[in-house]
């Protein structure tokens, strides 16, 4: 990046010039961004201006006439930096100096120590980061783990994933939706060994250039590449009481070609929940009282296999391609005794399967002008969902089996434009299409006498369902005096969609809808100094309601817990201002924020009571409906910090609250039992020791409040954890030990829902406590070259991504 000054110390000469560099870090030998870079008189005090390193880790003063001068370069994690003097003249008025290495976690000043290792979190001018392969305890844990371990994230005890309490966020993998979220966007997660990803990063105020979806922002997971020359690799792993992982990776980098393949998976046994439930319905002619109490066992595997080659033809031209596999399977089997008018007992068996692939091709020309690219990206996502499941019952309810059947096909193409204009001008100019074909079959068998299920075709179902969406984005970037920068942008989304319901006894239309979005985004960023920042930021979002959201078939997998979608339902808007300010006091930093969200059609299902009469016997349950019930305005603050009080202890705390107030419309004002104005939150606190002879050692916590909707809440959830690895041959191996939940079991999560006519609570427990041993090794002889330009692609942070999960039968939903 670029800043103007007018200052130097010399004599009163015309001719100004530059002074320029990049910032590598001395260990990776990788470029760092976004780190301060500060102009100071030789020998003073007070700074004339600064800039921040861009994505190479390049920067550039410009208009300084000739003088000494002094540079002050600080970044997180790091120690300071100071150049002094750095000389410009009349007869050589520009000084590129290169590359400038820091050497990450160094102490600071006169200390000796050098402890090489880099932060676990970042803050970056548009993102937070969080460095998972630092983390010592996620060796052997999912990407759900790490998850929650991430500033403003937070992941509930379904794995439903959440930014600041709102779970419309996009999760994409390497810049890019997988398939397979589309189906079950928790179990996706709960496949991704954390042994395969690199780092996570949180984007909560998105520029026009991505997706307008995702109200909450993206979560962007980076998988591990390195960016080498020669052939290397890795393996680690680990076993454990609650789930066995592995991973292997293979690099190879010579010349112009590079390739990289990679397969990791996990395989956990089988884990025993407990479930007490309990529903009063008195409305009408229903009064029932129902109490149940069960146990579940789950058990599940994955393998998610992947391959990246790349070949750079010169330096204005490359091609890169990833083909990824993912392949997930999960069986249930549950046992219930419940007591209401009739007691029975019940037995169900399901059987979950997501399996499909993405293939992406992306294509990057790059003109002779530093910064003047175009980019052409295409992908095809290509995935299968299967939900089987059968109940029986003692009495009651009839013996019923249901097979669901779903298939999405998503084409992407994406081109994107970036235009240097001048030294303080930039344009990024883009378009995107994105088209979905999804179809969902569900097939339901009758238990006749003679003890055989026999197909239905009065109840089974097969829904259509096509998406097709159009955008183009125009994006500017501003560097103005006195070290402000602005960034903004514009979005236009016009949005498509057709479902076609088909069913043997309900008369069901299709529908249609087409919509337009305008989305608009601004950012206001002041260097205050070079280690202190101030951006105020505002963004407009929208959530699709997806596949199961508009689904109109009755989901009867849970026969007392039905739930149905809306074809009317319209997408969510929401509009947020924030004002954030970061600061860096030596190998520490500190980020705090504030800000205003309003969240227009709120989307939010509401359940009423219903009466399921067999043979005369009247049982009482609910029917949940999507529906838009109204408005939210939320005010909520978050801070996250660093700190290393001594040389071996480094602690990281993040804290964020947000009320929550919906005002709901219309009828859905006769449904709302939560009427206050609710504070919610969500924490996190960990805690590493750098220990003598290369051990490690760390414990961290995390947890979050209840989420309310306007009939209940939910859940609270917390996690303890701790952990101790030691770093072998010169740290290119390591072992270690971990323990998550020591101290108990079960962790035990209590829900409640009430509306005019029913009350209804649940307690479910579940085993957490986990003691597992970890391992990892590098092998192969590298040598680190240049690094190339960040792959560009196709970035489909678009959908509402539902209930995140495939149990109870749901249907498939897509393009996620």
């Amino acid at each position: 990046m670029t800043a103007n000054a007018q200052f130097g110390v010399g004599g009163g000469s015309k001719i100004v010039g530059k002074i320029s560099g990049t910032l590598i870090d001395s260990l990776t030998k990788k470029p760092v961004d976004y780190a301060s870079v500060g102009l100071y008189n030789s020998g003073g005090k007070a700074p004339i201006t600064g800039v921040i390193t861009d994505t190479k880790g390049n920067f550039k003063l410009d208009n300084l006439h000739p003088g000494r001068y002094k540079l002050v370069i600080t970044f997180i994690g790091y120690p300071n930096k100071t150049i002094d003097p750095v000389v410009t003249t009349d007869g050589k008025p520009d000084n590129n100096l290169g590359n400038i290495y820091i050497s990450p976690g160094a102490r600071i000043l006169k200390e000796v120590a050098v402890t090489g290792q880099s932060s676990i979190i970042e803050n970056h001018i548009d993102k937070i980061v969080y460095n998972a392969e630092k983390d010592i305890t996620a060796a052997g844990g999912t990407a759900t783990d790490l998850l929650g371990k991430v500033p403003l994230v937070s992941v509930d005890i379904n794995g439903n994933v959440s930014v600041r309490g709102d779970q419309n966020v996009r999760v994409l993998i390497n810049g890019k939706p997988s398939g397979a979220t589309s189906t079950s966007l928790s179990d996706v997660l709960k496949a991704i060994p954390a042994d395969q990803i690199k780092s996570i990063e949180v984007i909560t105020s998105p520029s026009a250039k991505y997706d307008a979806e995702g109200s909450a922002g993206i979560i962007n997971i980076i998988t591990k590449q390195k960016n080498v020359s020669g052939f290397s690799g890795s393996v680690s792993g680990g076993i454990g009481t609650r789930q066995n992982n592995g991973n292997a990776n293979l690099n190879y980098n010579k010349n112009r070609f590079s390739f990289t393949a990679n397969i990791g998976g996990n395989a956990g046994w089988p884990q025993t929940s407990l479930t007490d439930f309990q529903q009063s319905i008195h409305k009408d002619t229903i009064n029932t009282f129902t109490e149940s109490k069960g146990t579940s066992v789950v058990k599940r595997h994955a393998v998610i296999p992947s391959l990246t080659a790349g070949y750079q033809f010169n330096s204005f031209n490359n091609i890169t391609s990833t083909f990824r596999l993912t392949q997930i399977e999960f069986n249930t089997n549950s046992n219930s005794v419940t007591n209401s008018a009739t007691p029975y007992s019940s037995y169900s068996i399901g059987h979950n399967v997501i399996d499909g692939f993405d293939w992406n091709l992306d294509y990057t020309h790059k003109f002779k002008q530093e910064g003047h690219e175009l980019d052409l990206s295409t992908q095809w996502t290509h995935n299968n969902g299967t939900t089987d499941y059968t109940n029986y019952y003692s009495a009651v309810f009839p013996n019923i089996q249901n097979n669901i059947d779903g298939i999405n096909n998503e084409y992407t193409f994406q081109v994107d434009y970036t235009l240097p204009i001048s030294k303080v001008f930039k344009l990024e100019a883009g378009g995107k299409s994105i088209t979905r074909r999804l179809t969902s079959t569900s097939n339901y068998f009758n238990y006749d006498n003679s003890g055989q299920f026999v197909f239905n075709p009065v109840t089974s179902n097969l829904y259509n369902y096509n998406q097709d969406v159009w955008a183009g984005y125009s994006v500017f970037t501003i560097t103005l005096p006195k070290s402000y920068t602005i960034l903004a942008g514009f979005r236009d989304e016009n949005t498509d969609i057709h479902g076609d319901p088909v069913n043997a006894s309900q008369n069901l239309s299709p529908f249609s809808q087409n919509y337009n979005t305008y989305v608009p985004s601004l950012t206001i960023q002041k260097q205050l100094t070079a280690t202190q920042t101030l951006k105020l930021t505002y963004s407009k979002r929208i959530t699709r309601p997806s596949l199961q959201y508009l689904n109109p078939f009755v989901n009867k997998s849970n026969i007392q817990a039905q739930t149905v979608g809306n074809p009317a339902l319209n997408p969510e808007v929401s509009q947020t201002v924030e004002l954030n300010y970061t600061t860096f006091i030596k190998a520490s930093m500190v980020n705090l924020s504030v800000y205003y969200k309003h969240t227009a059609n709120l989307i939010e299902g509401i359940a009423a009571p219903i009466a399921v009469t067999v043979n005369g016997v009247i049982e009482g349950g609910t029917l949940t409906t999507f529906q838009n019930i109204g408005n939210n305005n939320s005010i909520g603050g978050s801070f996250f910090g660093t700190f290393t009080p001594i040389k071996i202890l480094n602690i990281i705390a993040n804290l964020n609250a947000y009320t929550y107030k919906p005002d709901p419309a219309g009828i859905f004002h006769l449904d709302q039992t939560q009427n206050g104005t609710y504070v919610q939150y969500q924490g996190f606190l960990r805690a590493t020791l750098t220990l003598p002879k290369d051990y490690l050692a760390e414990a961290f916590t995390f947890g979050s409040s209840p989420r309310h909707t306007i009939q209940g809440t939910t859940p609270t959830f917390s996690i303890l954890g701790i952990g101790v690895k030691k770093q072998l041959m010169k740290k290119k191996m390591a072992i270690g030990i971990n323990a998550i939940e020591p101290f108990s079991k079960y962790k035990e999560f209590n829900s409640s829902l009430s509306s005019p006519g029913f009350t209804q609570t649940s307690r479910f427990q579940y085993p957490f406590r986990s003691f597992g041993l970890t391992f990892s090794y590098n092998f192969g002889k590298l040598s680190f070259s240049n690094p190339q330009q960040q792959k560009k692609g196709v970035n489909n942070d678009d959908l509402k991504q539902g209930d995140q999960g495939v149990g109870g039968g749901a249907p498939p939903s897509g393009g996620r």
